[in-house]
């Protein structure tokens, strides 16, 4: 079965989420934050996994459900750390972030007979999920993060080394606040939704 790794930071106000102030402030930003990390995690926790390990940035808190490994994040750029957490795994593994909080279980549940990687591609040009069937961190270091081609050049690299891709559905990140609003308007019933309303007075004027 797979390892399903999660690679995040605590929800702590001016360090998570600031490309959200303005228009919330970082505390609001931080209480956001925190309901793409229960709705992920929740996904993650009801996908069928061989381990589920919580790679984070800081402490865990009440948001951790049980079952849940926690390993510390590598220092380094975005891309060494990523390369870590595959490096921690000795079988097939799926890494996600935190900021998609429409991730439902059926998307995690991914096979490995017909692919060696798993891709998904997110709206604003990086990836919100890589999967591979034999984790490879020569396999992410050196991929430029957070600029629009990360996914091209990421794609590009699993492509190149010859691995069967398998293509998950595009999903949008959650990373400014027309993003949240976007998301939370395509599901108006989830508790992200309902913590973006509760939220709305926060946003400065």
């Amino acid at each position: 079965m797979t390892t399903l790794l999660v690679i995040a930071k605590e929800p702590v106000p001016g360090r998570v989420k600031t490309r959200l102030t303005p228009p919330f402030t970082p505390a609001a930003a931080a209480a956001l934050a925190a309901a793409p990390h229960a709705a992920t995690l929740a996904a993650v926790a009801a996908a069928p996994a061989a381990r589920r390990v919580l790679v984070l940035e800081g402490r865990p808190g009440p948001w951790l459900p049980p079952g849940f490994e926690v390993l510390p994040q590598a220092a380094g750029s975005l891309d060494e750390r990523l390369a870590a957490a595959f490096g921690a795994c000795t079988g097939p593994a799926l890494l996600i972030g935190m900021d998609t909080p429409q991730l439902t279980p059926e998307l995690l549940t991914v096979g490995w007979e017909a692919y060696d990687a798993w891709f998904g591609p997110a709206v604003d040009g990086g990836f919100w999920a890589l999967g591979l069937a034999e984790p490879d961190p020569a396999l992410l270091r050196g991929v430029p993060m957070s600029v629009p081609e990360t996914g091209a050049v990421q794609y590009e690299r699993l492509r190149a080394a010859g691995l069967r891709i398998g293509r998950l559905p595009r999903l949008r990140d959650v990373d400014t606040a027309e993003d949240a609003r976007l998301v939370a308007s395509r599901a108006p019933g989830s508790a992200f939704a309902a913590r973006l309303a509760q939220l709305a007075p926060a946003v400065r004027g």
